[in-house]
């Protein structure tokens, strides 16, 4: 498969998980779903690696590399995310969340000693600037309901998710770098995640309900097959042949996506400031990774070779 696939699949399915997540909400508690989520995850990739005869023989300190992706990809990040959604639309938590393009670039500066081009920096103001503009205007409607408190708590929780996904990613990318497979790792990294949601779950005394709903049911195995299985062996793989910066190409698109489906079923209301501020973001994510980088990165599929 031509990497640009893979880019175009993260783009597609992550632009639209968002939404589905909103079917999650009500019912059953935020993590008792996400461990519902990674624990069917888990399942269904350990049982492919074993009929394909996948290596699942690892050492205790790959083990170890495997549990933190887990904690920070399968676990922390959607947790953060799921309790966010409650507080704002599904459209504004992709915006927020796509700061993990930059957030990428300063964990590969700190952990991978790569260093920090200048267009970063200005990518990282625009960005920021971007989301400002965005949230301000739901800031302003919230203030006129009494409801600035629910904005900023989603705000802070999706900034807090998006670094977790970023260590989470440079993680994947150290397990890619000595010879584990996506597959493994992302089978190893769910089972992981739900026995931590599990954990957590009993000791905070999280009732373990399920939701028999077509709704429900439905869009936990979209985002179980597709959201996790499909979408994040696309996303990693990514990230272990071109690096996280890079592979981060996706942020771009995917808020865009997010919000086109939060307005017709969300009812998101655009304004001149959301407008501005979308632009702010796409713009500044572009500077980051360069617009020379992704022009080739989309008409020339081999630059991801």
């Amino acid at each position: 498969m031509n990497y640009i696939w893979l880019y175009l699949i993260t783009v597609l399915i992550w632009g639209s998980s968002w939404f589905a997540i909103t079917f999650q909400l009500g019912v059953v508690e935020e993590v008792v779903s996400v461990f519902y989520r990674f624990l069917l995850a888990a399942i269904l990739l350990i049982l492919f690696c074993v009929v394909k005869g996948r290596r699942l023989r690892f050492s205790l300190r790959d083990h170890g590399f495997m549990f933190m992706q887990g904690f920070c990809l399968f676990c922390l990040n959607y947790v953060l995310i799921y309790y966010a959604t409650a507080y704002i639309s599904s459209g504004l938590v992709a915006v927020a969340f796509s700061t993990l393009i930059i957030l990428n670039i300063l964990n590969a500066a700190v952990f991978l000693k790569r260093p920090i081009r200048p267009p970063v920096l200005i990518g990282a103001i625009l960005g920021l600037a971007g989301i400002a503009l965005v949230f301000s205007h739901e800031l302003f409607a919230a203030r006129q309901s009494m409801n600035t408190a629910a904005v900023l708590t989603g705000l802070v929780l999706v900034l807090v998710a998006a670094y977790s996904a970023s260590l989470g990613n440079i993680i994947s990318a150290r397990n890619q770098s000595v010879g584990i497979p996506v597959v493994q790792a992302n089978a190893f990294g769910t089972f992981y995640g739900c026995v931590i949601l599990c954990v957590y779950g009993l000791f905070t005394g999280a009732r373990f309900d399920i939701d028999w709903s077509w709704s429900y049911m439905g869009s936990l195995l979209y985002l179980c097959v597709f959201g996790t299985i499909i979408a994040f062996g696309a996303y990693l793989s990514l990230v272990g042949k071109i690096g996280a910066d890079k592979a981060a190409y996706a942020m771009v698109l995917f808020p865009v996506v997010a919000l086109l489906i939060s307005t017709v079923f969300e009812g998101f209301e655009w304004s001149l400031l959301a407008v501005l501020g979308v632009a702010l973001v796409i713009v500044g994510n572009v500077v980051v990774v360069g617009w020379r980088q992704i022009s080739q990165s989309v008409w020339r599929p081999n630059f991801f070779r």
